[in-house]
């Protein structure tokens, strides 16, 4: 009886780690922009702040910039 309890409650220690020990959400053909160039545009949208140049919105991560759409 003891050896079934201590083998159930190592399952049961077992099952309660994660395999997963980082999961990364970000898209993988994401380009990031060191700095932005002297002619961009700070625009706010829906109370956002982006940063517009070349025609595309930007967002502004700790990383650099990232293209959003807006």
């Amino acid at each position: 009886m003891r050896t079934y309890v201590i083998l159930l409650c190592a399952c049961f220690i077992i099952s309660l780690s994660s395999c997963a020990t980082h999961v990364s959400t970000r898209p993988a053909n994401v380009t990031i922009i060191k700095s932005a160039p002297k002619h961009h545009k700070i625009v706010r949208v829906k109370g956002k702040s982006y940063y517009f140049w070349n025609g595309k919105h930007y967002k502004k991560t700790r990383r650099g910039f990232v293209v959003v759409r807006v």
